[in-house]
């Protein structure tokens, strides 16, 4: 058995039979995740989300898939919850976008919501393992690039403040009360069920949405800010693979490509993509969000531990997710 069938086979071994909850399971990275963990033969799913940019037809149709409307912010719901599961992937958040217009929200869902999950485990006591998604976001503006999960953090609005405020509690929870908890750092996920329509989607999305509808391509700034787009495929993998191991406990993982890519360039390939597009670039005003100049993370630490590396391109990446938003939405969304 090669390495990757031995993966493989710890994928199966460590989900079969048993019952998975996906907070935020409805979301565009929860739905992913929700159809990956599917082929594992898990007992249960059991996927919690509050609709907000969720959507319910997102959610696959199985006996062994559960939906509850509801938010991590209701302890009782989380703990009545957490009492059948044996793991938690934690992905519900409240969007970056709306973070900065309703902080007391946007603090509610990130910071409270994740205590409820680990104060949870902590009473329990059944929970094998869970998995915390946390935000690059986290780094601020670091002085130096690639970042690794050892550069200092620095919030620069209440979105990274309260994922912080997350990844404070994931490790208080660990050397306390030994809550088998580990961290992954996203950064700019992009692929199916990333909703055009949804106005809290992400750039990527939105580029795609504006091409296949011959609309300006609007990029605040100049566009020369940069980011680590990976593909969701590829993030999946990463977070499945932190959480069927022992060595990840504890542990805080950079989820990434490496790869520096600029808001310009960004739009420069989705418009070679759909080539007959008549879209042009149009540069506008910053937003009070827009304060990262750069951002590419090291991803040295999960490659070296857990045998993980990103497989799809940016451009792959693009062209898979074009190919969904047209075979779903169509040309004209």
């Amino acid at each position: 058995m090669n390495i990757i069938e031995n993966i493989e086979q710890s994928k199966r071994d460590f989900f079969e039979d048993k019952t998975v909850l996906v907070t935020g399971g409805a979301g565009f990275i929860g739905t992913n995740l929700v159809n990956e963990l599917c082929n594992y033969s898990p007992k249960k799913i059991i996927i919690i989300d509050n609709l907000f940019t969720g959507l319910k037809s997102n959610i696959p149709i199985f006996d062994f898939v559960d939906f509850v409307e509801g938010s991590v912010e209701n302890f009782d719901l989380v703990f009545d919850l957490m009492k059948k599961c044996d793991i938690v992937f934690h992905l519900a958040v409240r969007n970056i976008i709306v973070s900065t217009k309703d902080p007391e929200k946007d603090f509610a869902t990130n910071a409270i919501g994740t205590f409820n999950i680990l104060e949870s485990a902590r009473r329990l006591k059944n929970i094998k393992k869970i998995v915390y998604t946390s935000s690059s976001s986290v780094y601020g503006n670091t002085s130096h690039l690639p970042i690794t999960e050892n550069d200092s953090l620095y919030a620069l609005n209440p979105y990274a403040a309260s994922k912080l405020t997350g990844e404070a509690y994931c490790n208080a929870y660990f050397e306390t009360y030994m809550v088998p908890v580990s961290v992954v750092r996203y950064t700019n996920v992009c692929g199916p069920y990333s909703n055009p329509s949804n106005p809290y989607s992400g750039v990527i999305s939105k580029f795609i949405y504006s091409a296949l509808n011959n609309q300006p391509i609007t990029i605040h700034g100049d566009g020369e800010q940069t980011r680590d787009f990976t593909y969701v495929d590829d993030t999946i993998e990463a977070t499945i693979s932190v959480a069927i191991s022992d060595k990840s406990i504890g542990e805080i993982y950079n989820v990434g490509t490496g790869v520096e890519t600029s808001i310009n360039n960004l739009a420069k390939i989705i418009l070679e993509i759909l080539n007959t597009s008549k879209s042009e670039i149009n540069h506008i005003d910053k937003r009070d969000i827009d304060n990262i100049r750069r951002r590419v993370l090291d991803i040295e630490k999960i490659r070296k531990s857990l045998r993980w590396t990103p497989k799809v391109t940016l451009r792959d990446g693009l062209v898979e997710t074009i190919n969904w938003i047209i075979k779903t939405s169509g040309k004209g969304i």
